[in-house]
């Protein structure tokens, strides 16, 4: 039976990435469900062998007007207590952390662009360690506390909680290592207005993609390749 990779995803550009080469050549049958079309998958999530939830473009905090959070929250919770490699990215990480009881915030300010890391000693000692004095993909404005247990692994200047993990099955990255460079013109578009609205400079993006992407890229796949090989096979209960 082939292993499957349950992925939440809340924007049709914001995908696995370079991270779903990897998984197939892992054997992983992915399944990806858009839960703006497709709703929140339940049992399936909770069961599989690997889950992700990506990104997206409102809070956590949001429930009443984005009702489908809730019920969101309640399988991701469901699966941490399964104990099964769990992963979350940027709005991902930030419901894992909600569902941990940790708060989960709007600072009212942007970090948007490719600008480095720095990885706590934790961090260096993680899975993240490819990743240091990289520049990676931030793309937010909200901020989640580190949940309780759980290890802070990364930071920024604007933002001390960039990364987290809850032993070795759950980790919770702030920012984008999966966005593949190639594609970065549809973040662009689809956040148009954002971008705008905050000012920020469409052409630097676009180029820090073209030049600092392709590393990113490379450092991410051993992110995610190590990450994997230790959380390793998982088997149904």
């Amino acid at each position: 039976m082939s292993k499957r990779a349950v992925v939440i995803q809340h924007l049709a550009f914001e995908d696995l990435g370079v991270l779903k080469a990897i998984l197939e050549h892992r054997g992983f049958e992915i399944h990806t469900y858009e839960v703006g079309a497709a709703g929140v998958p339940d049992g399936d999530f909770v069961d599989a062998e690997l889950a992700v939830v990506l990104g997206g473009p409102i809070g956590v905090y949001e429930e009443d007007v984005y009702p489908f959070l809730a019920q969101e929250r309640a399988v991701i919770a469901s699966r941490l207590q399964s104990g099964r490699p769990l992963l979350g990215i940027c709005l991902g990480a930030q419901l894992i952390a909600s569902a941990l009881g940790a708060q989960v915030r709007s600072t009212g300010r942007k970090e948007i662009g490719y600008a480095p890391l720095e990885l706590t000693a934790a961090g260096r000692d993680s899975v993240l360690a490819p990743l240091d004095g990289v520049p990676v993909l931030h793309w937010h404005g909200d901020e989640f506390a580190i949940p309780e247990g759980a290890e802070r692994l990364a930071q920024t200047p604007g933002f001390p909680n960039q990364a987290f993990r809850l032993g070795d099955a759950v980790l919770g990255l702030q920012f984008h290592i999966e966005a593949d460079p190639t594609f970065i013109e549809r973040w662009l578009i689809g956040h148009a207005h954002e971008l705008a609205t905050a000012g920020l400079d469409v052409a630097r993006i676009r180029e820090d993609a073209r030049v600092l992407g392709p590393r990113l890229a490379r450092q991410a796949g051993r992110v995610f390749e190590a990450w994997l090989d230790l959380v390793g096979p998982q088997e149904h209960s």
